[in-house]
């Protein structure tokens, strides 16, 4: 709720300030006055006091001198002509006595008057006059040849002062007043002569409001200021006008533009329709692509395997059947020695030796591509297969090098497995597979392009119900252009030298989507990359006790 600004009109504003500024100046100005008066009367009485003190105490310098108290009265009682001294005390001062100050002669104006108590201390205190309310006391020491022989006490009535700073006060004060209403009264006339084409102009304003008539205009004003404020607000009035005029003619255009437009707008809109549900079967059938091209590169990736697994049995099973050839060989000469009764014991001591070592050859080969079909066997079955079993994962961690032999033969590429031997674990080792195979040949292909040295390095730790699996290799990094969009389908800087760009891509897919995992990599250039994989496991049975 917004809260609505108070305001005030000029008149009211200009009347309360102006009567402040007059009170603020009529108290301020007595105040000044009355000061100033009071200052002037009293600079007046200490110095008429200070002038009969000089008198008296020259006319007592002789009598205290002689001790002639009576002559001191006698001309002390001289100032009863003086209307404004009370009384004066003339002290004499004396050595070498316990009370140095002794009263010597004294006046007093009337009985009505006390007589203070007066010691040494007060009397060198009064040597600057003391103003009381009623009356002020001063003192003045008498000297002779600058010796000091008594103190003249005065105190003078304020009475006449006071009546006169009142009369005075007063007289100022009405004086002030007088101007001060001469004043307002003015300001008055001349407030009302500025507010009066104000409040015409306001009302000029109004009337335009109401009515809603940008045509009527404001009137002629007395003052430049106003008259120039009423022509601006005429040439606004105007401005408004054509504005207006030129809004009603844009809105009539407008609306018929409106009636053209939802022609065009429901045209528009069926054939959007019609192209919308052409984009949706294409987008569907792009999704259908993809998902194909995908398993095609499952394919791929397992046919290249089947190709490498092919030529690697080749050669133990060539050595097997050249072995059982020449053992076949060496039996049919033995048989027709054996026949024709020429057979010797060194031939056949030769014969066993030759037969063992051939056996030997045959059995090692044979059982090293069983091992090589067997591993084979059980990749293809767990790439081909997203279902969960238990498993070892250093032993599925070796089946996968295995059956990447033909890819690292001849090579300087290291790889190194960190796992422990019994780490035995349910989940899919179908996509755990194919991660790794895509990570190898995406190192082989991509992170040791250019070089024939290179090392891989493969942690794995179990963190309770979790697994965390740590790639590693030295190559040269992942290109920064393409570092923020590696997971993309279709992201490769191999293209046309054999690369899809749907390697990393699968990766990702199995890890977030059959594992239930995540996958966040670093990268520095010549220094390799590290991937960071986390998915869930199968609590096991002493998963408690861990």
């Amino acid at each position: 709720m917004t809260k609505t600004k108070k305001t005030q009109s000029i008149h009211r504003t200009i009347n309360s300030q102006f009567m402040l500024f007059c009170s603020s100046v009529f108290i301020i100005g007595c105040i000044l006055i009355i000061l100033l008066v009071n200052n002037s009367a009293k600079e007046e009485i200490t110095k008429n006091a200070n002038q009969w003190a000089k008198v008296i105490s020259h006319q007592s310098i002789k009598a205290l001198l002689d001790t002639d108290q009576q002559r001191l009265n006698d001309d002390l009682q001289t100032l009863m002509s003086v209307t404004n001294i009370n009384y004066a005390y003339v002290y004499l001062v004396e050595q070498n006595k316990k009370q140095p100050l002794t009263l010597f002669s004294s006046y007093k104006r009337g009985a009505g008057f006390y007589t203070p108590t007066l010691d040494l201390k007060k009397i060198k205190a009064l040597a600057l006059p003391i103003f009381y309310d009623d009356y002020a006391e001063l003192s003045l020491p008498i000297q002779n040849e600058n010796q000091l022989i008594g103190y003249l006490y005065l105190q003078v009535s304020l009475e006449e002062l006071n009546l006169k700073i009142i009369k005075t006060s007063l007289f100022i004060i009405f004086i002030t007043a007088l101007t001060l209403l001469s004043a307002i009264a003015i300001v008055g006339r001349l407030q009302k002569s500025m507010t009066t084409p104000i409040l015409q102009l306001i009302s000029n304003i109004q009337l335009i409001t109401q009515r809603k008539d940008f045509s009527l205009r404001c009137d002629n004003m007395p003052y430049q200021e106003l008259d120039i404020l009423a022509q601006n607000i005429n040439i606004m009035l105007s401005r408004a006008e054509r504005y207006i005029t030129k809004q009603e003619e844009a809105e009539k255009q407008f609306i018929q533009l409106n009636k053209s437009l939802e022609d065009k707008v429901h045209q528009r809109t069926d054939a959007l329709k019609e192209s919308n549900q052409e984009l949706l079967s294409t987008l569907e059938t792009l999704h259908q692509y993809q998902g194909q091209i995908v398993e095609s590169e499952k394919m791929a990736s397992l046919g290249d395997m089947v190709a490498g697994v092919a030529h690697e049995v080749n050669t133990p099973i060539g050595l097997g059947v050249t072995s059982s050839s020449l053992l076949h060989d060496r039996l049919t000469e033995i048989k027709q020695a054996f026949e024709n009764k020429t057979l010797k014991s060194s031939q056949l001591k030769r014969f066993l030796s030759d037969g063992n070592e051939n056996l030997d050859i045959i059995m090692r080969n044979l059982k090293r591509a069983a091992d090589l079909i067997t591993s084979f066997k059980q990749v293809a079955v767990d790439q081909t297969s997203s279902e969960e079993r238990r498993f070892n994962f250093k032993g599925l961690l070796r089946e996968v090098i295995l059956t990447l032999a033909p890819q690292l033969k001849n090579t300087q590429y290291k790889i190194e497995l960190e796992c422990l031997e019994d780490l035995i674990i349910t989940s899919k080792p179908g996509p755990i597979n194919q991660v790794l195979v895509n990570l190898i040949i995406n190192s082989i292909i991509h992170g040791f392009d250019g070089r024939d040295y290179g090392t891989i390095k493969i942690s794995v730790t179990k963190i309770k119900n979790q697994i965390n699996l740590i790639y590693q290799d030295d190559g040269i990094g992942i290109n920064e252009s393409i570092k923020n969009k590696i997971f993309d389908p279709f992201i490769t800087t191999k293209r046309g030298s054999g690369g899809s760009g749907l390697g990393m891509h699968l990766v990702y897919n199995l890890i977030t989507q059959a594992l239930n995992g995540t996958i966040s990599f670093e990268s520095d250039p010549n220094i390799g990359v590290t991937f960071d994989i986390n998915f869930p496991i199968a609590p096991s049975i002493n998963s408690e006790i861990e």
